[in-house]
């Protein structure tokens, strides 16, 4: 007998032998639902509606030190570095990352994983404290996005919403902003607009140094449970995390084969040389112990900018289950 159990997630190179059925979890009728992450967010955190899904790491972070909804397997299907998402005006005398001090910065969401890396990044890195700017808050380039979760910010933060007909990216284009930090490029950079660039011009080369300074590579999401799925069947948490470490596994041998490129990238081969010379074989990492700093980073920032309402340690923000293995 096998338990029907819902997942909403993005489709993903490491998670497609999931949701075509290459690996399927044990004692699970899994139905994969794809779709953008935005709205696997804001259906979950609001409604709850599926028994798994992508959650951004942030939200599920600040829940736990509440209600406690869910419950996280150490699977993280979104990892990202955040230079390439700080976009300035030229209009704003932005150089260097320390002339953000006193600017006027655009955010769609205050607790958005993206932009807490980019706020502690900011601050540990460039000494651009969090408090040093001013925040606008609204859609990237759809009025009236609101924040999804209530938040009790720090006092000395100064958050304040643009009007409810505009948008982040075009105040940006027009110098009514001087930056915007955003996980998605806004249009006006995409069209190729002059009054728009990045903060960091060779933002890879900024992110791989932060990587070898730092060892991390941030970590934007996490798989969750709804907790009362969980807690009647405790034993799913594992099922789900072999599974998706399965088909990561999969995806990882996608990379070796030489007889036909599985991805349009010419030089796949050479970028994933690149890539481990610089991060190591298993760059992309599942589980604990591998995340450890990366994940109690995040929760420092995530504590200090006024999101979770206490300092977690990684330990507790997983199933029990997921965390130790069976040697044999």
């Amino acid at each position: 007998m096998t338990i029907p159990l819902t997942l909403a997630c993005e489709r993903y190179d490491r998670t497609e032998a999931l949701r075509d059925g290459r690996v399927v979890p044990a004692g699970v009728d899994l139905t994969y639902l794809p779709q953008q992450v935005e709205e696997t967010f804001f259906r979950m955190a609001r409604f709850q509606e599926f028994d798994a899904a992508e959650m951004s790491l942030s939200s599920y972070v600040i829940g736990l030190t509440r209600e406690a909804p869910f419950v996280a397997l150490p699977v993280f299907p979104s990892r990202f570095f955040r230079h390439s998402g700080i976009y300035v005006s030229a209009r704003s005398g932005i150089e260097t990352p320390r002339d953000l001090v006193g600017k006027k910065v655009g955010i769609a969401e205050w607790q958005l994983t993206a932009n807490v890396w980019i706020r502690g990044i900011l601050a540990d890195e460039y000494d651009v404290p969090v408090e040093s700017v001013t925040y606008r808050t609204g859609g990237l380039h759809d009025p009236g996005r609101p924040e999804k979760i209530t938040l009790d910010l720090p006092s000395d933060v100064r958050v304040e919403p643009i009007g409810p007909g505009e948008t982040l990216s075009d105040l940006l284009a027009a110098g009514e902003l001087d930056a915007v930090y955003t996980p998605r490029a806004p249009r006006s950079f995409l069209a190729g607009d002059g009054r728009v660039r990045r903060l960091f011009e060779q933002s890879g080369e900024a992110e791989v140094e932060y990587f070898q300074r730092t060892g991390i590579f941030p970590i934007m999401h996490v798989v969750v449970l709804r907790r009362e799925v969980y807690e009647a069947n405790r034993w799913l948490a594992r099922s789900l995390y072999d599974a998706f470490s399965a088909a990561k596994r999969l995806c990882e041998q996608n990379f070796e084969e030489t007889a036909a490129l599985r991805y349009m990238l010419p030089w796949l081969l050479d970028e994933v040389d690149r890539t481990t010379s610089i991060m190591g074989d298993d760059f992309w990492p599942y589980g604990l112990d591998a995340n450890r700093e990366n994940l109690r980073t995040f929760l420092r920032y995530s504590f200090e900018q006024g999101c979770a309402a206490r300092r977690l340690e990684p330990e507790e923000l997983f199933a029990p289950e997921t965390l130790e293995d069976t040697l044999v």
